[in-house]
Formats: structure tokens, sequence, C-alpha cells
């Protein structure tokens, strides 16, 4: 099970990493309702190196990106969820609307986010790329999304 950290452990924690020779990858998110299309790109995210590191939205910073309804889940219990998944090693709370601030503290060897993004338009990526290391994106499980999800319940049509 991975480990909910604040940003000063996760220094240290990189500090540590960094001494034993491991391949950091990091990606960030607001896992508003985890759900397969997540856990997929988890897991692909964590196949290209040794750790996993998430960068997760806190509440505010996701009511800023999504709106006031959201999130549907309070980051307690996504960060809770989300260090539970096998693929994640560190789950750390970001207040910002970008994580740029986190991934310069982390400085990872790999960053990754969903095809979706544009690699030039990736946060981050200068960082990454100056420290000599790659930005990578991962494909979407079609039609899973928290989006999807909030509009099957709303409409009520189950699986």
């Amino acid at each position: 099970m991975g480990t909910v950290v604040s940003r000063a452990e996760l220094i240290e924690e990189r500090s540590r990493l960094r001494r034993e020779g491991k391949k950091v990858v990091f990606t960030n998110g607001c896992f508003d309702i985890v759900h397969r299309g997540h856990v997929d790109y988890l897991t692909k995210a964590k196949a290209m190196g040794d750790v996993l590191i998430v960068g997760m939205n806190t509440d505010a910073s996701v009511k800023r990106l999504k709106g006031k309804a959201r999130p549907v889940v309070c980051q307690d219990d996504r960060a809770f969820v989300l260090a539970a998944l096998r693929a994640v090693d560190y789950v750390c709370l970001f207040e910002e609307d970008t994580p740029y601030e986190l991934i310069r503290a982390v400085v990872p060897d790999v960053l990754v986010k969903g095809s979706d993004w544009a690699i030039d338009s990736i946060v981050g990526k200068d960082i990454v790329e100056q420290a000599g290391g790659t930005v990578q994106t991962i494909e979407f499980v079609p039609n899973r999304s928290t989006t999807d999800i909030i509009k099957k319940i709303a409409d009520g049509n189950p699986c």
C-alpha cells in the first residue's frame, strides 16, 4: 500500500530514492470517483519506472478547476483510495491549480499525463527535461471518466 505524504516528507523521500538510483515517475490529477480508467492509467504510469508519485488536487483546487459541484469525493477519501492502489507508492496533495511547484520540488525522472494533453502543454515539462528526464503520455480507456459516471448517475442509467 502506498503512503499519503506531505510535500516536505515527499522531498525527503525523493532524496532517498535518488540516492538509491530509483527511477521516479510522477503524474497528477483530481482523481474524483476513482474508476477503471484511473487504475489502468496509473498501472501504465508505474510501469515506466520504479516508484510512482501521484500529485492530487485538494478539494479547493478541484472546485476552482471543475466547478462548485466537484469534487464528489473529499480529498482525504480520494487520497486514501489512491494510496491503496498497487501501482501507487506516494500520494501528495497540492493546493495550487497546477502541480508545477510540486514537480519542481520532486524533479521526477518521468512525467506522465493522459494523451488528451499535448506534450508541449504538460505542466512541468521544462523542469523534467532540463534535469534530463522524459515526458510521456498514456492513452485513456475509452468511455471511462468521472464525468461519464456522474452523467450516468444523473440520468439514472446503470451499467
